[in-house]
This record gives C-alpha cells, structure tokens and sequence, in this order.
C-alpha cells in the first residue's frame, strides 16, 4: 500500500493529539462568531468558539463589519448571506490537514489557503428593553471551505434555536460539530447537530461534471432518517440570474476573463449570490481572482480596491451601498440590480446601459459596461428558461438547465486547451532512471491557435462568435495563469512519479557493485531527496514503489562504513 494514501478520517484520529481537542471540528470550520451592536463601540465581537481560537485584529475587524448589512440595505427579520475576507499575514495551516482533502477535491473546492469565507445569519427585529429600540445580532460561521449551501443549511437550524438560548445552544452545537467525521472526497457523511442529520456527498475531482444528483441512503445505524443536501456548495442559479438572463453569455465571458466587475443590489443576500453565481459559472475552471460576496467601505482592502491612481484590478465585488456608484465610476463594468419586477409572467430584464449615464445616487438598474461579447447570445436557451417561467417550471429545474448549459459552454471552451496542454508532455519512454525527469514544452499561444482549425470549440458547441478573438483576450487574464499554472505542476508531478518508478524498476544493487564510495553516496542522497519531496507533494505512484526504494536506501547504508552510516541516518 502506498504510505500516502489514507482516508481523511482516520488520519484525523491519528493526528488528533497534535491538531488538539477541535481536530474534528477544525476540519470544517475556523471558528463561530457571534456579532452584535453596541451602542458605544459598534459592531463588536461578542463571543468567538472554540475559545482558544486565535483571530488578528484586522480580521476582527473585518468580521465585525463584514457581518452586519449597511444601513441602506433596511433589513428586517432574519437575512443570510455570504462574505470573504483575506486572513492576516504569517497565520500559520495545517498544510498535511488540508492536503489531504485537496488531494481529492475538485479544484473549485479546495480548501482556501488566504482568505476565509464569513456565512451569516444576522437577525434585527424590534425590541422595546434594547435603547435603539431594536435587537441586531448576526452568527457566523468562517471556514475555508466553499460550502456555501451546506453552511446556510447549517445556520437554517441552529440560528433560531442560539437567538433564544445564546451561548450554552453554541457550544452544544460546536460540540456537535467536533463529532462529525472529516470531509472526505468521494463520501456520504451523516452529520447530526440539533437532532436533525444533513446527508451530503462530498464531490471527488473523479466525479463526472454535471453528473446524476444524489440519492439519500439511510444507513441501519442510523434512528431517524436523514435530511439530504442534493449539493454542498451550488446555488441556486436561476434565481440569482433571473434579471440578467438574456446577458448571461456577457456576464459568463468578463467572468472568464476575470475582468474587473462590481455587483450592486439592494441586500447583501443578493450580493452575495450573484457574485458567487457569477464565479461559479465558469466551473469546472477554478475562477484565480480576488472576489468579494460582500464588500463594505470598512473592508481592509478598501483603498487597495478603489484607488484612481491605477487600473481597477481583477476582482469582483459585491455592494450594496450607493455610496460606492461614484466609487467605482472608473470601473469597466457595473451591474446594478434592484428588486425583481414582473413584465407579466416573466422577470424584468436589465438593459446594456454606457457608463457615461452611471453618475447618480439613484442610478436604475442595468449592466453599465461598453464591452462587446466574442461570442453570440444562445437565443435557443433564452427562450427555453422564459417558456419554463410561463410554465411555472420548479427553480431547481431553471437551475439545472441553467447550470448544464453553462458547464458546456465552458468545456467546449477548456476542452482544445486540455488536449494541446496534453500534447506538450513528454512521451513516458523518455523517462529513463539515470537521467532528471524531461520537462514539459513550453506552451506556444500561436501553435495552439493554428489547431482549432481542427479541434477548436465549433466541435462541441453550437455558438458561433469570435472564439480566437476570446482566447486571445483570455491569455491575458489571471484565470489562464492559474490554470496553466496547476496543469503544469499536474504534468511536472506525473513526470516525478514516472521517474520514480522508472528508478524502482531498475536493478540499482548491480549498479551500485563496481562504483566508488562517492556515488553510492551520491545516489543515496539524491533518492532521499526525491522521495521527501514525493512524500510532501503526495506524488500518486504505484504501490510498493516508495517502499522499495526506502530499503535500497537502508542495504546500501548498511554496507557503508560505521562514520558514513551515522552521517547518511541522520540527513
């Protein structure tokens, strides 16, 4: 068995000592906070759990704005949403922990290794025994995790029940969570909190994209019958897009791009998923730019994000304040949404406005932008998503339709990039045991170009438009960066891997029989080498191969002299 496979639970057991006694519940979430509203101090951090959980300043900060909506906003009852804010420097991770997981996860998924993503419930109802006149509290659970829907899910139940019964409900609850096994790619975990058990499958990067929905299973073990997630992480599309869906192939394209975008709606619930709707929707490619659900004029990265005196950089943004229309009035592209109207049966649809007419504090909503698409609208699709409204066709169903279409926009799109990147590895003949890996050719934009001829997008997709024109523009972006980045470091592993079992496969005792002192001692120090670092990248190689080369290591060793034995032991 290879030494670096494992499940994540059982590893979680076995390290348990030294991750402490929240082992279980750190594998899920950083911490719980609860917000509220002093009348001297402000937004303030009344109780954080686990307590021994250590948050800079800054990040207090952010939390304590980041968990409240803005005045403007007038929300009343109960409200969730989303923020992401980026953690101080020199924080330290538990890199094993989450590599792990990552290992396995689809990219989209992975654990952040910068930021945090806040979930709120905030509650404000009126309160005659409060001086303001008004109860304002938010809970909020901060991960790295990207499971926006499993976490709302989560805060649907316990939220209600800590409003009225504050922190002895938390701790329970956190209690709860520590008992839950670690999220575990390719699993279906029960998790019990508040005698409610969610159901969720924990998506594998084997997974097929858009592949058949999850089926509840109901384990002997169990007394109840459990509450199934049908997805930890999706939203639900066609809700977040309803206003905007005949310029969803715009929105699709500056999000691939990773064009500098803000978001305006009138709540931060909106906000917030529109944002993360709009990075989703270039799935299965992991979106490689900042992004903020939820962005306030008390963000530590305020000034860095709306300064004049540079370009605006790649990110997108969520407001809700009007104060940021003539913030952002040097941005290239501004959605503006308001509440959702009805033209009859169907959603009132947003208008392509110029950004000139962007200069008001009660600017109407529209897409105030002078970009030009590449590619041409899916008439086909629009008029399927507007008959299903008249029809009154479920949302998850809008949502399905709505998500299928776009993971097969952006396939055909990734798709010839894939298989080009293919191509420029080396063939696995080339890999010989006493030579260094080969490397990866380097990629050439204009050889790629000169094969969509052949196997461009026009094979798999039915849109016409300037593809070339969109690649081109797509180099350019942080998004191409990132993905090439992670495919090459894929392509340079399995280079490593092949050499090392290339290396296993040789018989190195007859090569080690006629050479000097000094390279066998050579030799054995450059295996230690590779096989630390194919232990700290977890380089997937075929069983039996590491072990077999940790015992040449240990005979050649022993048949060295005393003096060079303890030396080599010991490096």
């Amino acid at each position: 068995m290879n030494p670096l496979d494992g499940s994540g639970s059982s590893r979680l057991e076995e390290e348990a000592d030294s991750w402490g006694a929240w082992a279980r519940f750190s594998s899920w979430l950083e911490c719980v906070c609860v917000v509220t509203f002093d009348l001297e101090l402000g937004q303030a951090i009344e109780l954080v759990y686990p307590q021994d959980v250590k948050l800079t300043e800054k990040e207090k900060t952010n939390i304590c704005y980041l968990s409240f909506p803005d005045s403007y906003s007038g929300c009343l009852g109960d409200t969730q949403f989303t923020f992401r804010f980026r953690q101080s420097v020199g924080r330290r991770v538990s890199r094993f922990r989450d590599n792990v997981y990552d290992r396995d996860a689809p990219i989209t998924l992975q654990r952040e290794t910068a930021h945090f993503f806040g979930y709120v419930y905030f509650r404000q109802v009126k309160d005659v025994s409060v001086k303001r006149g008004y109860f304002q509290k938010s809970l909020v659970l901060v991960s790295r995790l990207p499971y926006t829907h499993l976490f709302h899910s989560l805060l649907q139940i316990i939220a209600p029940e800590f409003f009225e019964k504050l922190e002895p409900c938390l701790e329970a609850v956190c209690n709860e969570i520590n008992q839950w096994p670690a999220p575990t790619s390719g699993l279906t975990l029960n998790l019990p909190v508040m005698g409610v058990i969610l159901q969720v499958m924990i998506p594998s990067k084997t997974d097929k994209p858009g592949g058949s929905p999850v089926r509840q299973t109901t384990p002997e073990n169990l007394l109840q019958a459990p509450t199934l997630l049908p997805s930890i992480h999706e939203l639900d599309l066609f809700r977040c897009f309803q206003s905007v869906l005949i310029h969803l192939q715009m929105l699709w394209e500056l999000t691939l791009l990773g064009e500098p975008l803000v978001v305006m709606a009138p709540s931060p619930t909106l906000s917030s998923e529109t944002v993360l709707a709009l990075i989703s929707s270039i799935s299965p490619l992991k979106f490689c730019c900042d992004f903020r659900p939820y962005f306030t004029i008390h963000d530590s990265e305020f000034r860095e994000y709306t300064t004049r005196t540079q370009a605006p950089p790649n990110v997108v943004l969520g407001v809700t304040n009007p104060f940021f229309i003539k913030t952002f009035q040097n941005w290239p592209h501004i959605v503006r949404l308001g509440e959702i109207k009805m033209s009859g049966d169907l959603p009132k649809q947003v208008k392509v406005k110029k950004l000139s007419k962007l200069k008001t504090l009660d600017t109407k909503p529209g897409i105030y932008t002078a970009y030009k698409t590449f590619l041409h609208k899916d008439k086909i699709l629009i008029k399927r998503l507007l008959k299903g409204i008249q029809r009154k066709r479920p949302s998850e169903v809008q949502s399905a339709i709505l998500r299928r279409h776009l993971l097969e926009l952006t396939q055909s799109f990734i798709i010839p990039l894939e298989r080009y990147m293919a191509s420029l590895m080396p063939l696995q003949r080339s890999v010989t045991p006493w030579k260094t890996p080969p490397q990866v050719r380097p990629f050439s934009q204009e050889e790629f170009m000169s094969t969509l001829d052949h196997t461009g997008p026009q094979l798999t997709s039915v849109l016409k438009g300037d593809w070339i024109g969109l690649y081109r523009k797509f180099f350019r972006s942080p998004n191409f960066d990132g993905w090439y980045r992670q495919r090459h470091k894929e392509m340079t592993q399995k280079l490593e891997s092949l050499h090392l079992e290339v290396i296993s496969d040789t018989d190195l005792l007859s090569w080690t029989k006629d050479k000097s002192e000094v390279e066998n001692v050579d030799l054995i120090l450059k295996l230690k080498e590779k096989l630390i670092k194919a232990r700290r990248q977890q380089l997937q190689v075929r069983d039996g191969v590491l072990d077999k080369l940790e015992a040449f290591i240990s005979s050649i060793i022993s048949s060295l002299p005393q003096d060079l034995q303890t030396v080599l032991s010991t490096h």
